[in-house]
């Protein structure tokens, strides 16, 4: 008997948790991109907080490498 594994979900819109998973960081540096401008978000209903993979991609490809 074997058990299916489900295939991630190819995501518009990343709670900030789920983003900060993705990115391989920390919630709270998440929240605190967030809040200097770096990560750009979303507002929905209330205080309902999304990312845009877009951005979370934009974000990525603006990161500066250290030089050697």
């Amino acid at each position: 008997m074997s058990t299916a594994i489900a295939a991630p979900i190819d995501r518009l819109l990343y709670k900030p948790e789920e983003a900060a998973e993705a990115l391989a960081i920390g919630r709270s540096t998440v929240y605190e991109l967030m809040a200097e401008g770096s990560l750009k978000y979303i507002k929905l209903r209330g205080s309902t907080r999304r990312i845009r993979r877009s951005d979370l991609e934009a974000y990525v490809a603006n990161l500066a490498p250290l030089p050697n």
